[in-house]
C-alpha cells in the first residue's frame, strides 16, 4: 500500500504512471526479469539540494548493505581523523649497537596502518643499515598491540581461507599478509612464479594443463595446502590452470602473521646486506626501549581512496579499528571493535543521524551481521555532502564506466563518468550508493539495496536506476512514492 504521494508538476500535466510501483519503470522490468520482487529491494533517490527525494522504497527496511557500509566507516573516519591523518610504524632498540652488531632486540612497533607495504618495510629497514646497523644478534619483536582483537577464522565467513579479503586486523599489518603470484603456461605447462621475498618457503608445484578455455572462475580451479616442515613451509598448488588464461596474478594469505613478517623481513634484510641470527616473533617493546626509525604512512585520504575505490576490506577493518584506537582522551588501552563501533554511533548522535537500525560489525561490509537502511545512507550521503571533506569522500568512490569497482559497468552509456558509486556483493546482497547527476547537471544521493538470494541478478536493476537518473531533465515530473 502507498502511504505517501507526494507530487509536484514541474511543467505539464501530472501522472503517476511513471513511478507506479514506487520505482521506474526500467527498474521494475529489471526486477521482474531477476526474478527478485520489489519487497527484497530498497531504493532512495534525492537531489543534494532538496529536502524531497524522488524515490523512496522500503526507505526504513534495515538490509545488509555488503560493502556500502564502507561509507559508513570512511566518512566517519575522514570527518573525525581529518583526510591528513598518518599511521607511524616505529623501530626501536633496547641497546645500543656496537660495531655494527645490535646484541638485544629490534622492536617494530604498528599504529594499524591499513597498508604498510613491501616498500615501506624495505625503506624503514634500510633506515637502520644507514646508521650503522649491520647484524642483529636478538630477535626482531613484532609489537601489534595498538589493537586488542580477537583471533578470526579466515575460512569461517565463505570457507576460502587463503583469500587475503579474508585477513582479520593486525595493528602491524604488512604487505595485507598477502603472497603474489604470477601464473603463466609454458609450453603448455602451468608456471609458478613466487613474487613476494618469502624466506623458509619452498612451492611445489603440481598443476596440470587445461585445454579448455579460461574460466572466469579459474583461481577456484587451483587448490593450495600449507605444509609445515622442520626448516620451514612448503606450498603445494594442485588442480588445473588452462593455458588460454594466459598470464594471471593471483594473491594469497596462506601463512601465519608472524611466519609470513619473517620470511618478509629476513628477505628485505639479507637484500640489504644485513644478517640476522635471532627469531623474528611476536611481542612488546621493552620498557626502555630508544626510537631509531619510522615511517610515516600516507595520508587518511589516499587510504580512503583505496578501499572504496576497490572495496579493500582488510583496509576498512583497519580504518575502523583505528576509530576505536584514536578514542575520547578518557579512554585507555588499545583498540577493540566496541569502541570503534561506540564512536561512530556517537559521532553518527552528534550530527543528528540517529539510525536506529544500524548493526556495525567491523565497519567493511564483509559480514552477515551488519545492518542499514536506505534512508540512513540517504541521510548519511545528504549529510556528506554538506560536510568539508565531501571532496575527498566523493573522489574515492569508483566512477561509472571509468575506473574502481565500476570500470566495466555502464560503459558507454548514459551513465559513463557522470556517477561516483560503491557497490557491495555478498552471497544474497547487491548493492550500490553514492552520487549521480541527472541530464542538467543535477547531483543526487542514490541508494540501492538488494536482499535475496537472486540478488547478483539484480545488477541490471541497479544499472537501470543509474540511467534513469542520468536522463531525467528538469522538465520531468517529480514523483515521490514511499512504499513500506
Amino acid at each position: 500500500m502507498l502511504k505517501k504521494i507526494f507530487v509536484s508538476a514541474l511543467l505539464g500535466s501530472l501522472s503517476l504512471t511513471a513511478l507506479a510501483d514506487g520505482l521506474p519503470p526500467s527498474v521494475l522490468k529489471a526486477l521482474k526479469t531477476a526474478q527478485i520482487p520489489a519487497a527484497s529491494v530498497a531504493v532512495v533517490v534525492q537531489p543534494v539540494d532538496s529536502n524531497s527525494a524522488l524515490v523512496a522504497h522500503n526507505s526504513s527496511q534495515a538490509m545488509n548493505p555488503a560493502s556500502v557500509m564502507k561509507l559508513v566507516t570512511t566518512y566517519a573516519a575522514l570527518d573525525l581523523l581529518g583526510p591528513a591523518y598518518t599511521w607511524k610504524t616505529t623501530a626501536w632498540i633496547d641497546v645500543s649497537p656496537v660495531d655494527g652488531v645490535l646484541n638485544g632486540n629490534l622492536y617494530l612497533k604498528g599504529s594499524g596502518d591499513p597498508r604498510f607495504a613491501i616498500e615501506h618495510l624495505s625503506g624503514l629497514l634500510r633506515q637502520l643499515r644507514v646508521r650503522g646497523i649491520r647484524h642483529i644478534a636478538g630477535d626482531v619483536v613484532l609489537d601489534r598491540t595498538v589493537f586488542n582483537v580477537p583471533s578470526i577464522d579466515p575460512g569461517a565467513f565463505d570457507d576460502k581461507p587463503m583469500r587475503p579479503y579474508n585477513v582479520g586486523p593486525d595493528g602491524l599489518l604488512i604487505n595485507f599478509r598477502a603472497l603474489r603470484f604470477t601464473l603463466l603456461p609454458d609450453n603448455g605447462r602451468p608456471r609458478l612464479l613466487l613474487e613476494t621475498p618469502a624466506a623458509g618457503l619452498r612451492l611445489d608445484n603440481l598443476l596440470k594443463a587445461d585445454g579448455n578455455a579460461c574460466s572466469s572462475n579459474w583461481k577456484d580451479l587451483i587448490n593450495v595446502r600449507l605444509i609445515p616442515e622442520n626448516d620451514g613451509n612448503r606450498l603445494e598448488f594442485t588442480g588445473s590452470y588452462s593455458a588460454l588464461c594466459g598470464e594471471k596474478t593471483l594473491n594469497l594469505s596462506p601463512l601465519p602473521a608472524d611466519t609470513q613478517a619473517s620470511g618478509l623481513i629476513r628477505s628485505l634484510w639479507q637484500e640489504l646486506g644485513g644478517t640476522l641470527t635471532g627469531q623474528v616473533r611476536g611481542g612488546n617493546v621493552a620498557v626502555g626501549s630508544r626510537l631509531l626509525a619510522t615511517h610515516e604512512s600516507a595520508p587518511l585520504a589516499d587510504a580512503v581512496r583505496d578501499i572504496n575505490k576497490y572495496s579493500n576490506n582488510v583496509m576498512a577493518r583497519q580504518v575502523f579499528l583505528t576509530l576505536g584506537n584514536d578514542a575520547p582522551k578518557d579512554a585507555t588501552g588499545p583498540a577493540t571493535a566496541e569502541r570503534a563501533r561506540q564512536r561512530i554511533t556517537d559521532w553518527l548522535n552528534g550530527r543528528n543521524l540517529r539510525f536506529p537500525e544500524l548493526a556495525l560489525e567491523n565497519g567493511s561490509g564483509l559480514s552477515r551481521l551488519e545492518r542499514i537502511s536506505a534512508g540512513s545512507l540517504n541521510r548519511l550521503l545528504q549529510d556528506a555532502w554538506k560536510n568539508p571533506v565531501m571532496p575527498e569522500l566523493i573522489s574515492s568512490l569508483p566512477i561509472v564506466g571509468i575506473d574502481g569497482t565500476m570500470k566495466k559497468r555502464l560503459n558507454g552509456s548514459q551513465a559513463t563518468g557522470r556517477a561516483h558509486i560503491k557497490t557491495g556483493t555478498l552471497d544474497g546482497v547487491k548493492t550500490a550508493a553514492g552520487y549521480a547527476l541527472d541530464g542538467e547537471g543535477r547531483r543526487h544521493a542514490v541508494t540501492f539495496l538488494i536482499n535475496h538470494p537472486r540478488a547478483q541478478a539484480g545488477a541490471a536493476a541497479i544499472d537501470a536506476l543509474l540511467v534513469w537518473v542520468a536522463e531525467r531533465h528538469a522538465g520531468e515530473k517529480n514523483i515521490v512514492l514511499e512504499k513500506e
